[in-house]
């Protein structure tokens, strides 16, 4: 029995079964296409070329209001990271109009548009200048000349500040191509992108002399700076925007050139940076699971763990110090052996730990600071037994006086008051109690041995002194 069924020239199947098949799942896929494109469709509310164009061109001029917003922006910004507040740095950045110039040289060079070109460049030294100036005499003046830990953020770029200024760019040119602007996107842009406090921290190192605070945050802005105009370039580009025709054929070719040679020389370094970085963060991440792995000893400790990343012809090198029981040679070239099987065949592994006459016991160490902790309990134990003794509690004097209101009837006013007798070496005795009874008639008696046994037993003090006045 034959059961091969019949297919056509071009080896699609010919039972009507099999081609109904077929086209279900070809309408299926069409249809799904049709969905993702209508969900993730740019065509939405829409802003025309030149209204784009003219809005972020716009943006880009520094001169009157946004001149003077700058100013005031790296200022705030400055002041955030002088006393290391965050809240203040993040008010900054929502107020600078930084972006512009940044956001018009990408669009440029999407639309090869090279007069916005030349405007965006310019009037980004200028902001560039302008921020460094300020902020700079700002640290130079202040009185605050501490490393802030919001300073120290600004000086080690990493491959997520990369993500963050390309996403960020990315998001910030969407929203300006859309006709309502007045969404939450451009100041989450400002924010998440962080351009305004790299160049404080610049301003800070050339006003304290601290050149590589300057060189650090330099890195970072330009890092965030060229990832945003290169979102910027490609957002343009993927929404097709009709690049600019010059009537004249030999400038638009010499436009042409100049356009590609300063979109190499801006865009070019950036995916070398890129590159170095994330080649930094796996050797980095490689060798925290290296550490955790290999050195997991019962009675040593890796206490700090300095990674240096070396590029061409220098290696890398891992520095471990360590506390606790010495590890022995054999056991650290075994260490050293594993390298290769965490993708870290080139580091150079430096291992130091103490010798074996000034080992730090670890157990000894823990028995030491427990008797300091019991010392200290004592010690608490005996101070808080003789503050009971010297304290002085509240009596009730108001259910008291009303009390002995109650016990005899030639009582007007009751005045209590509890104290430590002392001797004239000044030992304390026991615990006093004062009475002093004015009676509404001083012609008739009062009872005192009736009212000092009731306040001994009312007050539980012993020692009662009973005074009534005339």
């Amino acid at each position: 029995m034959n059961n091969r069924k019949d297919t056509g020239p071009t080896g699609t199947p010919n039972t009507n079964e099999e081609r109904g098949l077929h086209f279900s799942f070809s309408l299926w896929l069409h249809e799904l296409r049709e969905f993702l494109k209508g969900r993730f469709s740019l065509e939405e509310d829409k802003a025309q070329r030149d209204e784009v164009v003219a809005n972020i061109s716009k943006g880009v001029e520094f001169h009157g209001v946004n001149l003077w917003v700058l100013i005031f922006a790296t200022l705030i910004a400055s002041l955030g990271l002088n006393v290391n507040s965050a809240a203040v740095i993040i008010g900054a950045m929502l107020v600078s109009p930084i972006m512009g110039p940044i956001m018009g040289i990408g669009l440029s060079l999407g639309i090869n548009d090279f007069e916005l070109m030349k405007r965006s460049l310019r009037n980004f030294v200028l902001m560039f200048i302008v921020a460094i100036i300020t902020s700079t005499l700002y640290f130079f003046i202040t009185p605050l000349s501490s490393n802030s830990s919001e300073l120290l953020a600004r000086t080690t770029p990493t491959t997520y500040d990369v993500l963050i200024a390309f996403f960020g760019g990315l998001a910030g040119i969407v929203a300006q191509t859309r006709q309502d602007r007045t969404s939450t996107v451009i100041p989450g842009v400002a924010i998440a992108t962080a351009l305004i406090p790299p160049l404080c921290t610049a301003g800070f190192g050339l006003a304290t002399g601290q050149f590589r605070f300057f060189l650090g945050a330099f890195y970072l802005f330009f890092i965030n700076s060229v990832f945003i105009a290169l979102a910027t370039y490609l957002m343009v580009r993927f929404l097709k925007y009709e690049k600019k025709v010059f009537i004249d054929k030999v400038r638009e070719r010499t436009v042409r050139r100049l356009m590609m040679a300063i979109t190499l020389i801006t865009f070019v370094p950036s995916v070398v940076i890129g590159v170095h970085m994330v080649r930094v963060s796996i050797f980095e991440s490689s060798v925290d699971r290296y550490v955790a792995q290999v050195f997991n000893f019962p009675q040593t400790r890796v206490i700090e763990c300095t990674k240096h990343y070396a590029g061409g012809r220098r290696h890398p090198q891992i520095e471990l110090l360590l506390l606790g029981e010495t590890l022995s040679s054999e056991v650290v070239e075994n260490a050293r052996a594993q390298l290769a099987g965490f993708g870290l065949s080139d580091a150079e592994l430096i291992v130091r730990q103490t010798s074996g006459e000034d080992r730090i016991d670890v157990a000894s160490l823990q028995q030491s600071y427990g008797e300091l902790l019991e010392e200290k309990n004592r010690r608490i134990g005996e101070m808080t037994s003789l503050l009971q003794r010297y304290r002085v509690t509240n009596v009730e004097v108001e259910d008291i006086s009303r009390e002995m209101g109650a016990l005899t009837e030639n009582i007007r006013t009751v005045s209590l008051m509890k104290g430590i007798t002392f001797d004239v070496s000044g030992i304390p005795g026991d615990t006093t109690l004062v009475c002093v009874v004015t009676p509404c008639d001083s012609t008739r008696p009062v009872d005192r041995e009736t009212l000092v046994r009731w306040l001994r037993v009312r007050t539980r003090v012993d020692n009662v002194k009973l005074f009534v006045e005339p």
